[in-house]
C-alpha cells in the first residue's frame, strides 16, 4: 500500500456512526449484532471525497463508549464479529483503502479482567491490614488514599478508566501482541490514543517489536500538549495530531486574527523538519469547526488551511456535510459530536453537498502534488483579515499561492505559476 502519509484519512467514531447504543442498559443491546457491515456502503463516499483512508475509532469489546475496553482481542459485539471485521477490511483494501485502527492502550475498563484480579488481591491485602502489594510482573497500581481506602491509578482521574502501568512488562508484551494480531488480519495503522501520557520509553520498546513482523506499520500518536519533536525522537512513533494548528485554524477565523494562524503555521513548519503532523479541524474529541467558526463561508476557508498545507489530513465523518455539534461536559457529554448516519449515503439527501464537492476538490490538487505532504509555507501578505501564503515544495522546485479574505464574503483562492486553480466562496 502506499506510504501511510500520503493519504487523507476518514474518521469515523463506529459505535456511534452505527447507530450501537453507547450506553448498553440490558444485555439485549449489548447482543452481537454486525453494525460494521454499514460502514462498507460508505466506502466508495469516503473515496468520492478524495479521501484514501478510514480511521476508526474503537472497535474493542468495551463497557460503554468503546475507551474502557475490557478485551482487544475481540470485537464488540455491538459492532460485529470477527467475520464484519474481515469483511470492512477486505472491501476496504479492495478500494485501496487503508485501515488504521484505535489503540487505547493507556487504560481499559473496570471489567478489563486482570484489573479485577489484582483489584480482588488488592481488597485481600486490605481486609488482613496491609497495604496492596505489586508485584513485578502487576499490569496496574494500587494504593491507599488519605483515608487509608484502597484507590488505583486511574486516567485522568477517571474512576471508569484504570490506568495500566505501563513499567510492567506484561503490559508491554499485551500491547505489542494485539497489535501484531490485529495486522495479521490486515489493519494498516494504528492511532494510539492519549500516547503523550505513556512515557515514550514504552512505545520504543513496544513499536520496533511489532515493526519487525510488519516494517511498514505506521503509528499516529494523540498528543495535546508537549514537545512534539521530542516526543516522536524518544518514541519511534511516525506522527502526532496538531492540535496547535487546529485550534489556529478555528479561532484565526472565528476572531478575525491571521497572525495567530501565521504564528503557528511557523511552529508548524519546524515540526516538519522532524516529522510530518497529523492534521484536522475536527475530531471525536472537539466541538464541530462549524459551531466554532459560525458560518459556512468561514468553515470553507478552513478546510482550504487543512488541505493546503503541510502534514497528513484527516476529515471527521460529519464535518465534511457541514454538520454542527457542541460537545458538553457530563454523562453524554460527546453525544452531539458522535452522531449516527444513515445506513447509506443516500441518506443525508443534500445537506452540505457543497462541502463534500469542496473537499473532492482540494484533496485532487494535493493528490496531483504529493510534495505537498511536507511542504512548507511562506507569508506573502499578513493582515487581520488577509492571509496570503505560498506552500513550497521541500525542494524548492515548486509551489502554490493561497489568498484568503475574510472581508465581504470570505474567499479564498488558490493559484500555481498565476493561473488560478481553484476559487472558493461561500458554499464553494
Amino acid at each position: 500500500m502506499r506510504d501511510m502519509s500520503q493519504r487523507i484519512w476518514w474518521q469515523v467514531y463506529p459505535l456511534g456512526f452505527c447507530g450501537a447504543p453507547v450506553r448498553p442498559r440490558s444485555e439485549t443491546e449489548r447482543a452481537m449484532t454486525p453494525r460494521l457491515d454499514r460502514l462498507t456502503s460508505w466506502l466508495d463516499y469516503l473515496k468520492g471525497m478524495g479521501c484514501d483512508g478510514l480511521l476508526l475509532g474503537p472497535v474493542f469489546a468495551s463497557e460503554t463508549h468503546g475507551y474502557d475496553t475490557i478485551d482487544f482481542y475481540r470485537i464488540d459485539p455491538r459492532l460485529g464479529d470477527d467475520a464484519a471485521f474481515d469483511r470492512l477490511v477486505a472491501a476496504c483494501h479492495a478500494r485501496g483503502i487503508a485501515l488504521m485502527l484505535d489503540g487505547v492502550f493507556n487504560h481499559v475498563g473496570r471489567g478489563f479482567p486482570e484489573f479485577r484480579k489484582e483489584r480482588q488481591r488488592a481488597e485481600r491485602d486490605v481486609e488482613a491490614g496491609r497495604p496492596p502489594a505489586h508485584q513485578d510482573d502487576d499490569m496496574f497500581r494500587f494504593i491507599l488514599d488519605e483515608d487509608g481506602k484502597l484507590d488505583y491509578a486511574k486516567f485522568e482521574g477517571h474512576d471508569i478508566l484504570p490506568a495500566f502501568d505501563h513499567g510492567s512488562p506484561r503490559v508491554a508484551d499485551l500491547v505489542a501482541d494485539v497489535m501484531v494480531h490485529w495486522m495479521r488480519r490486515g489493519v494498516d495503522a494504528w492511532r494510539l490514543d492519549a500516547s503523550t501520557s505513556v512515557p515514550a520509553g514504552f512505545w520504543a520498546k513496544v513499536l520496533p517489536r511489532v515493526r519487525r513482523e510488519f516494517p511498514d506499520a505506521w503509528f499516529l500518536g494523540e498528543a495535546i500538549h508537549g514537545d512534539y519533536p521530542a516526543f516522536v525522537r524518544e518514541s519511534t512513533i511516525d506522527t502526532l495530531t496538531q492540535y496547535e494548528l487546529w485550534k489556529a485554524t478555528w479561532s484565526s477565523l472565528k476572531d478575525g486574527n491571521f497572525y495567530e494562524l501565521d504564528w503557528c503555521l511557523k511552529r508548524h513548519d519546524g515540526f516538519l523538519k522532524t516529522y510530518v503532523p497529523q492534521t484536522f479541524i475536527g475530531n471525536h474529541d472537539v466541538i464541530r469547526v462549524a459551531s466554532m467558526v459560525g458560518d459556512d463561508a468561514k468553515l470553507a476557508l478552513a478546510t482550504v488551511i487543512l488541505l493546503t498545507v503541510g502534514g497528513i489530513p484527516s476529515v471527521y465523518y460529519g464535518d465534511e456535510r457541514a454538520l454542527r455539534g457542541v460537545k458538553t461536559d457530563g454523562v453524554g457529554g460527546d453525544d452531539a459530536v458522535r452522531p449516527e448516519y444513515p445506513e447509506t449515503p443516500a441518506g443525508l439527501g443534500t445537506q452540505g453537498e457543497w462541502m463534500y464537492e469542496l473537499i473532492g476538490r482540494l484533496a485532487a490538487i494535493r493528490k496531483a502534488r504529493p510534495w505537498m505532504t511536507d511542504a512548507t509555507t511562506s507569508p506573502t501578505l499578513l493582515e487581520n483579515r488577509h492571509y496570503a501564503y505560498d506552500v513550497i515544495a521541500r525542494d524548492g522546485g515548486a509551489r502554490l499561492h493561497v489568498d484568503m479574505d475574510l472581508d465581504a464574503t470570505p474567499h479564498a483562492d488558490i493559484s500555481e505559476g498565476g493561473k488560478l486553480l481553484l476559487h472558493v466562496g461561500y458554499r464553494a
